[in-house]
């Protein structure tokens, strides 16, 4: 068992899930989701199954390297199940979990949010000068 697990065994329920504690599970799960990459991995399987070369195809200006490590920290985290078919070359499929549509549902609102809302950020960002 790893340390931080050990140790949020250890915390009370109601710490384990305080995002504000920097010792807190839910602060290391949201660390590990609440990225560009993530949210944009999520967002791209959607409804389907993936294959590692669509993602990369598809998540415009990911690296190989950044797309591997927010795969393997979604399917840690229990948001992406990975299959790996016994072809040559291997084949593997990423599809997201209950957890992972319940996030998605999530990262849909951020995207309705950000097309809502698009022109006064924009307009803002004009008046502050950047």
């Amino acid at each position: 068992m790893s340390k931080q697990l050990s140790r949020d065994a250890a915390l009370p329920d109601r710490k384990r899930g305080d995002l504000a504690r920097a010792d807190s599970l839910a602060r290391e799960i949201f660390s590990d989701i609440a990225n560009k990459w993530a949210l944009l991995i999520v967002e791209t399987i959607g409804d389907s199954t993936k294959r590692f070369t669509e993602l990369k195809t598809e998540v415009d200006g990911i690296s190989h390297k950044m797309l591997t490590q927010n795969l393997r920290l979604l399917e840690r985290n229990g948001l992406v199940h990975r299959v790996v078919h016994p072809t040559v070359p291997p084949r593997v499929d990423y599809t997201l979990t209950e957890p992972g549509q319940a996030l998605r549902a999530t990262v849909d609102a951020m995207c309705a949010w950000t097309s809502r809302y698009l022109d006064e950020i924009e307009e803002a960002r004009r008046r502050f000068g950047s």
